[in-house]
């Protein structure tokens, strides 16, 4: 198992092909069998059981509502900073600076 873990990858497995796949699991990977007749899908899981990798999206899918909840917020300050007359400048700066804060939270959120 420690030579699967040494696989050098051109690019992520997701993004490879079914043809790429195939003939890395025929090449490199003995443990999986029938790699021939799997689709990219199959390929894609067994791949991963076989190197122990965990799936990386339901990480990602736990915090896409929080972003998408966050980025309502951004949305319903900036009309309220557009519709605020310009002679308010300090109400305006606070909301700029809380969209900032908003904006930063959402690219921590998507980074992890």
């Amino acid at each position: 198992m420690s030579e699967e873990i040494k696989l050098e990858l051109k690019k992520p497995l997701d993004k490879m092909t079914a043809k790429e796949l195939r003939q890395l699991c025929i090449e490199k990977i003995p443990q999986i069998t029938g790699a021939s007749g799997k689709s990219k899908e199959e390929l894609l899981t067994s791949i991963k059981e076989v190197l122990g990798m965990t799936e990386e999206s339901s990480k990602t899918g736990a915090y896409k509502e929080q972003i998408i909840s966050l980025k309502g917020r951004i949305k319903e300050l900036q009309t309220k900073r557009l519709e605020t007359p310009k002679s308010r400048r300090k109400e305006r700066d606070i909301l700029r600076k809380k969209i900032h804060n908003l904006r930063k939270n959402t690219r921590r959120l998507a980074a992890t």
